[in-house]
């Protein structure tokens, strides 16, 4: 199309449209051909590889670990090297439950690039079985914690003072702890895998 790979960037040359110009104009294509850069064109026959995939990560372990404020403390300076996708939750949400597929859509897609998805639940610790067999039938297989403690107002400034305390809360952390996002509530998609992308821990663009 043109030779810019960065969708966010102006082109210096538009081949496609000037092929184009230049056929209306019953002229000559001033540029053929080009060369072809980027992933491979996803053909039809490769239903089978992302089935096996799927197969693959459903077998993958799911666990729930407790974690104290201290930790989250820790976790929210992410020393990792990784962008760092924090989900908080709880099960009652009901838009926190909601938007748990495409959170693991999203990690599967990242997650082996410098990107990891951590779930904090703040449910009671009595609730750990419960919120264990949720994250199972999610074929959640990401690092997933629940406070250990009921205090959920240490959790919040734990978290980020400026947190309000409603669910989902969702945050985008790069190493050294800088928040790049952060929303309260139901989170798009597609919005969030454009700014996940354009990081520049995770962007291909140069």
């Amino acid at each position: 199309m043109d030779d810019m790979e960065n969708p966010f960037k102006t082109p210096t040359n538009t081949d496609a449209r000037n092929a184009i110009d230049a056929l209306l104009d019953h002229r000559e294509v001033p540029v053929k051909t080009t060369k072809v850069f980027g992933c491979s064109v996803k053909w039809s026959e490769k239903k089978e590889l992302v089935q096996k995939a799927k197969e693959k990560w459903a077998k993958e372990p799911v666990y729930l670990n407790l974690i104290n404020e201290d930790i989250v403390k820790s976790m929210m300076k992410n020393s990792s090297g990784k962008l760092r996708l924090i989900y908080v939750w709880e099960i009652q949400s009901v838009p926190s439950v909601q938007a748990f597929p495409d959170l693991i859509s999203i990690n599967r897609m990242y997650r082996d690039r410098d990107f990891e998805l951590i779930s904090l639940c703040t449910d009671v610790p009595g609730n750990k079985d419960r919120v264990l067999q949720f994250l199972q039938k999610q074929e959640a297989s990401n690092a997933n914690y629940l406070l250990s403690s009921d205090d959920k107002n240490k959790m919040i400034r734990a978290v980020n003072p400026l947190w309000q305390g409603d669910f989902p809360y969702t945050l985008l952390v790069e190493p050294g702890g800088e928040i790049v996002y952060a929303k309260d509530g139901p989170v798009d998609p597609a919005k969030l895998k454009t700014i996940i992308v354009n990081n520049h821990l995770l962007g291909r663009y140069p």
